[in-house]
């Protein structure tokens, strides 16, 4: 087997952190992560659990500490609390945490809590029912609302919110929303739009609000002080005294995180994206399945991926067309 620690890029940056999609699929359709009439892949195409189990195995082996289960929505994937209490057993795991948009979470927290999962990150852009309707086509916020509730009940640290702001549809919304996250001891962080995937509900130009705007738009309300707390991701921390909650601010166009990138993303049928703004990538489903119960294979096509993780995203926002066809559902979140 690979040592420890083996997963460094030809940048040496050493990967530590892996986001791996469940699923494709989605109860919601937010209007920056896809389209209104989606087609979602066929069943046999995504990797069962022992596949994401032999995965996630095999990246912790190699140093990845963190793990991070996304979607699409995880808590539609059948069979998701065995899969998380599998993966919380790891050697060399420090850390299982989940994405989710939180509609499911009032029923699922307390088996989630005891399966062994760590952290929760709850998708929220607005507190308003006629925004989050509008934003995600048919979603009521008050599932989410009474799914963060659960989360904390069950007792759940350091649940985090996250944001994605648009100038026109709910950055309005983004004081309203610290001052909730604020009140109820969550952390909270907001993100710019990533161009993923063609979308038809509005312009990713003309919808661009920067982190700094948004810090501006807070800061007429609470104080701000920058804070140097890490939680392993690409987002920068501020802390308003008074309060244990941190506010985040991830800003992959204003201020690029390339540089300390840390993480890969597994897709839910095994590729491998080596960055998120970038098509680089590796079919580890194929290696799995033409290799059952090789793990030194399946290692070694994993520390040879990393020769393809490239220095930096290119977004354009005012690109005609996405260079990034995938929606983020695909991507994984």
């Amino acid at each position: 087997m690979a040592s420890p620690h083996a997963l460094v890029d030809q940048f040496g940056r050493t990967v530590s952190y892996l986001r791996m999609s469940v699923t494709d699929r989605c109860d919601l359709r937010c209007v920056y992560c896809m389209a209104e009439d989606m087609t979602f892949l066929p069943r046999h195409e995504v990797l069962s659990h022992e596949e994401m189990l032999r995965l996630a195995g095999a990246f912790t082996r190699l140093g990845v500490t963190k793990l991070r289960l996304t979607g699409g929505e995880p808590l539609v994937r059948q069979g998701i609390v065995d899969l998380v209490a599998r993966m919380s057993q790891l050697p060399g795991l420090q850390e299982l945490c989940m994405t989710t948009n939180g509609t499911r979470l009032e029923q699922f927290a307390d088996d989630l809590k005891t399966a062994g999962l760590d952290r929760i990150n709850v998708s929220l852009d607005t507190l308003d029912e006629e925004k989050f309707r509008a934003l995600t086509r048919f979603g009521k916020v008050e599932k989410v609302l009474a799914g963060i509730r659960a989360a904390q009940r069950a007792g759940f640290k350091r649940i985090k919110i996250n944001c994605v702001a648009l100038k026109n549809r709910n950055a309005s919304e983004v004081v309203a929303l610290v001052d909730y996250a604020l009140n109820e001891g969550l952390d909270i962080s907001f993100i710019e739009e990533m161009p993923l995937g063609k979308i038809d509900s509005h312009g990713r130009a003309a919808e661009f609000i920067s982190s700094d705007e948004l810090r501006e738009m807070i800061g007429e309300r609470f104080a701000l002080l920058p804070s140097s707390a890490n939680s392993g991701g690409p987002a920068r921390y501020w802390i308003s005294p008074g309060y244990e909650s941190r506010i985040g601010f991830i800003s992959p166009h204003s201020q690029n995180f390339c540089a300390s990138c840390n993480r890969v993303r597994m897709t839910a049928t095994g590729r491998l994206l080596l960055c998120l703004g970038q098509e680089h990538s590796a079919d580890l489903r194929a290696v799995l399945r033409d290799n059952p119960g090789d793990d030194a294979i399946l290692e070694r096509a994993i520390i040879d991926a990393m020769a393809l993780k490239p220095k930096e995203h290119t977004f354009d926002l005012d690109a005609d067309e996405p260079q990034i066809v995938r929606f983020m559902n695909t991507t994984g979140g």
